[in-house]
């Protein structure tokens, strides 16, 4: 894998995708602009676990801001540090064989069912029908032969490590806790557990150097998954025994090995294929480590914390903070930019955010990279169903971020969080008009859970003008600025959330202007609900969300 081609590339200045080899993306990151997958969710997969694991383990990582800030304004690697990663790569290449006959690349030599039994290769393949897990409108069936070429092959092997399914796994010869040909009680692999947050910069270079987080160099005791496969050693990811274990470092973290996978590669007449597979279980980690620099974080509710479940370990003080489906990623802006210095505490009964330790991380580092500079954040995350025995939905959303948002009390950073609750107040406010609507008529307001509600609708409506607004407001350093784009904001937010109300009033009969009396129990006074009613109130709500737009236009034309 560090002299054949198997990622794909595309250039930092435009032009056609091609694959190239992992010491080619490597040595020469700065002619590239991203890492093109197959599916997003591959993406972290392969940076984690192979371009920023060799970084780390080759060069160690930045001892603080200064020395970050040189690496990065290089924008390349230097001679020096090229050198030292050829020479790693040299020294260890056999490691990265993917079907190296002893230590096959994040595998297991020799892995084996008491019966010898092997499974489709489309098992490893998250978008394919295997077992319960199949995706709707899925062109294949779990009849149908899956041929994987050896690049194919190995992304999908990265991404099981990663993201695989939990419950029942195949159990293999050698694992002590195997009954009956079977592994119970797996959970999903680790970023399966979490949304993934990940910054991206202009090219391949600065993306690697924005996912590596200032401190010290890993401990003897951390190392990646291809250098830990001596079965004398009790962490070893080369035998199909596994452990119950927190990591020892980000390169044990980065390199995880969530399952015992072997590949079955053959010949065919298409050149060689996988076709076959064994996945077993793997390591497990009790909990998400604080260490994780790659995800966004919950608070626990202090009366949480010091519950009794929490003494005895399964409660720990934050939690990995998970996407969810349908919710575009500037929505969750309150723990985007809820900066360890200064993020949102957790009360006795409510929750807290904290942001992900990288964009904390960049935060320091604005004023060195310039507030202009174009920083993309993707987010990607999978929804479980079933006992998370099986993928309901794959999540990926990118947005672009100011730099200067992600420093401690910015005028920007103020401003990118009044929109969001905006937004989610114009929503509140159209599913109370809709509420409101529907008793006029007769009818119970929708439950939250069940249909599709309006405030979904002028979310949709908005979400273009809030990434506009994002990408706007890098490098505006002027608080007049900052005003007139949040007055443009509110201005478009206006009409566009009047647009979808009138649709609601338009689609309302005649009768229901006549209202509907309700009583609201014995010694309460009766309500009254009308059409013109609601509509005023939405009208009122709306008013004071937007203050802005409706102060000026309440001032007179000149």
């Amino acid at each position: 894998m560090t002299g054949d081609p198997w990622l794909r590339l595309a250039p930092a200045g435009g032009g056609p995708v091609q694959e190239h080899s992992l010491r080619t993306a490597l040595l020469q990151a700065h002619e590239f602009g991203e890492l093109v997958v197959e599916l997003p969710t591959q993406r972290p997969a392969v940076l984690r676990q192979t371009m920023l694991a060799v970084i780390l383990d080759a060069l160690g990582r930045p001892a603080d801001e200064h020395e970050w800030t040189a690496w990065f304004s290089q924008g390349q690697w230097s001679q020096e540090q090229r050198d030292r990663l050829d020479a790693y790569l040299d020294q260890h290449s056999a490691l990265f064989d993917l079907f190296h006959p002893e230590q096959p690349f994040a595998q297991v030599a020799g892995l084996a069912t008491a019966k010898g039994d092997t499974k489709s290769a489309g098992l490893i393949v998250a978008t394919t029908a295997n077992g319960n897990n199949v995706p709707l409108f899925a062109s294949r069936t779990e009849g149908d032969t899956l041929s994987l070429t050896a690049a194919q092959a190995a992304h999908w092997l990265l991404h099981a490590q990663c993201w695989d399914t939990a419950a029942i796994k195949t159990g293999a010869v050698g694992d002590p806790k195997a009954k009956a040909g079977k592994t119970t009680g797996n959970p999903t692999s680790p970023l399966g557990q979490m949304g993934v947050t990940l910054p991206v910069g202009r090219t391949l270079f600065e993306t690697l150097l924005l996912n590596l987080p200032i401190g010290s160099p890993p401990t003897s005791a951390d190392l990646p998954q291809w250098r830990r496969r001596d079965p004398a050693d009790p962490h070893s990811a080369g035998t199909a025994q596994w452990q119950e274990r927190l990591p020892e470092g980000l390169l044990d973290l980065w390199t995880w090995q969530a399952r015992r996978i072997r590949l079955f590669p053959e010949m065919t007449d298409e050149g060689l294929r996988v076709t076959r597979v064994l996945v077993a279980a793997g390591d497990r980690m009790p909990h998400t480590p604080e260490t994780e620099p790659h995800t966004m974080w919950r608070l626990e509710p202090t009366g949480a914390r010091n519950s009794k479940r929490n003494k005895d370990g399964n409660t720990p003080p934050r939690r990995p903070l998970r996407m969810q489906p349908g919710k575009a990623a500037w929505r969750g802006l309150d723990a985007f930019l809820a900066l360890e210095r200064t993020s949102r505490e957790s009360g006795e009964k409510t929750s807290g955010f904290a942001t992900s330790k990288l964009l904390d991380q960049l935060g320091t580092l604005a004023p060195d990279l310039g507030e202009d500079y174009p920083l993309r954040v993707e987010l990607f995350g999978i929804a479980y169903g079933n006992q998370s025995a099986v993928i309901d939905d794959m999540m990926f959303d990118a947005v672009p971020l100011p730099l200067a948002a992600l420093e401690a009390d910015s005028d920007i950073r103020s401003a990118l969080l009044e929109v969001s609750e905006q937004a989610e107040q114009l929503a509140t406010a159209l599913n109370h008009l809709s509420a409101d609507l529907r008793r006029a008529l007769g009818a119970e307001p929708v439950s939250w859970d069940k249909g599709q509600r309006p405030g979904e609708l002028v979310l949709h409506a908005l979400d273009p003008l809030v990434r506009r607004l994002l990408a706007g407001m890098r490098g505006v350093d002027d608080i007049e600025r900052i005003e007139a784009g949040q007055l443009a904001w509110e201005q478009l937010a206006w009409s566009r959330s009047w647009e979808i109300a009138d649709q609601l009033l338009q689609a309302v009969p005649v009768g229901a202007f006549a209202g509907r009396i309700v009583s609201q129990g014995e010694g309460k006074p009766e309500r009254t609900h009308r059409v013109p009613l609601a509509e005023a109130s939405f009208l009122k709500r709306r008013a004071e969300i937007l203050h802005r737009a409706a102060a000026a236009r309440r001032q007179p034309t000149p």
